[in-house]
């Protein structure tokens, strides 16, 4: 297949082909005498496999361990499901922060009228120069207090 057929079977853009290879997540692809890139069965199993791992989140290191995994036969389950394990934990982290932030705009949101008047407890919230307690639900940079 060349790139943009390989593009199709799998869904993943050629501009992200390209990247792959030049990252070294696919191998190169041999060449026609024409010098279109010819991809095997085997490529778009694995086109395949990266765009199934992206689609659940995982880093480009962790796809790379994973293809790693993949391709070693001798491998123990008990690897793969570590990174899994890890990954869904992740997860779990940025679900927390994320649900904290929703809760944040809510109450912001829940202050203000909506009306045709100037006065926006949302903006006045978000310009509040006091430390927020979703900063730390979030792991976002705390703001560093200023001592006199």
């Amino acid at each position: 297949m060349n790139i943009g057929e390989t593009s199709k079977a799998t869904g993943v853009s050629q501009r992200m082909i390209r990247h792959y290879e030049g990252i070294g997540l696919m191998p190169q692809p041999d060449r026609r005498d024409n010098g279109y890139r010819d991809y095997p069965p085997r490529s778009v199993e694995r086109l395949r496999f990266i765009a199934n791992a992206r689609d659940l989140g995982f880093s480009l290191e962790e796809i790379a361990a994973l293809l790693s995994l993949w391709d070693d036969r001798d491998r123990a389950s008990s690897e793969v499901k570590a990174i899994a394990l890890s990954h869904a934990d992740d997860l779990a982290r940025k679900v927390t922060a994320l649900e904290a932030m929703r809760r944040a705009l809510l109450d912001l949101a829940e202050g203000c009228s909506g009306d045709a008047r100037p006065d926006c407890p949302i903006l006045a919230g978000l310009a509040d120069t006091r430390d927020r307690p979703v900063r730390e639900l979030t792991g976002a940079p705390q703001k560093s207090k200023v001592v006199s």
